[in-house]
């Protein structure tokens, strides 16, 4: 693996370290990709995930919009589906990324759509 592959995977576990998910209280991971961007809520008491969105969703693949937007579209699609399920509360897992641009609008978008963190 290249280097900034192993430094990201070694901010990752810093920060598993010291997160996890709940029934109650899930966590909010976050995947980013060169193309798309991926959202997950995590249930790591049973290991399950609860709920998912991405950009390759038919209604946010189908918008004509830089990545940015789509990963605030994104962010807000996670937070219908948590509050559908019940859930306001969520732990944000950044994933070893580092807070700004596309992993910044899908918190952002997710607090728009009424999750709390």
């Amino acid at each position: 693996m290249n280097n900034k592959s192993v430094a990201r995977q070694k901010i990752k576990f810093r920060i598993r370290k010291k997160i996890s998910g709940t029934t109650a209280i899930p966590r909010l991971s976050v995947f980013r990709s060169n193309s798309d961007i991926y959202a997950q809520l995590i249930d790591d008491q049973t290991g399950t995930t609860v709920a998912a969105a991405s950009s390759r969703q038919k209604d946010i693949a189908a918008q004509k919009a830089p990545k940015v937007d789509k990963s605030k579209m994104v962010g807000e699609a996670i937070a219908k589906k948590a509050i559908e399920l019940g859930m306001k509360k969520v732990v944000f897992d950044r994933n070893g990324y580092v807070y700004h641009g596309r992993i910044k609008a899908v918190a952002d978008g997710a607090r728009e759509g009424g999750l709390d963190f």
